[in-house]
């Protein structure tokens, strides 16, 4: 994600990288929920990832742009997964909490990588389990800013 020329080369050491081997296949396009907002609509590659019969996730990079957003939804809870995620030792060690907001039935909390500053992620996702099955459960957006 950090170096969009590398995909100069192809997909291929992306998608090995990765290792989902064939639950995870490009796609010509994706429906509009699954898409950027608009001003990282660039050079952008859609994947669909999937997790369980009947849900799933789909990832969407840049090959002009360090970005990428990957949503998740269908007829699995994914709250559960997602907040076990957030709550690992692995994720924080890595993610600094910034900031929460709530609107309606989803919550999003932006992290900054303890890494590099400039790379940060807002993940959104419902408030808690049970809720509604039928919209994008999880949305993740990382940027990476360039500069100091």
């Amino acid at each position: 994600m950090l170096n969009p020329a590398s995909w100069a080369e192809g997909t291929g050491p992306f998608v090995k990288a990765v290792g989902l081997g064939d639950e995870m296949a490009l796609v010509d396009r994706v429906e509009e929920v699954n898409l950027p907002p608009q001003q990282l609509r660039k050079g952008n590659r859609y994947w669909r990832i999937n997790s369980s019969q009947g849900a799933g996730y789909v990832l969407v990079v840049s090959d002009q742009l360090p970005m990428c957003q990957i949503t998740g939804g269908g007829n699995t809870d994914l709250e559960p997964a997602v907040e076990a995620v957030l709550a690992s030792p692995e994720f924080a060690s890595q993610w600094e909490r910034i900031t929460d907001t709530s609107k309606g039935e989803m919550v999003s909390t932006e992290y900054r990588s303890r890494e590099d500053s400039r790379f940060s992620i807002v993940i959104s996702r419902a408030k808690e389990a049970g809720m509604r099955l039928d919209r994008v459960q999880m949305l993740a957006t990382a940027t990476y800013k360039s500069g100091k």
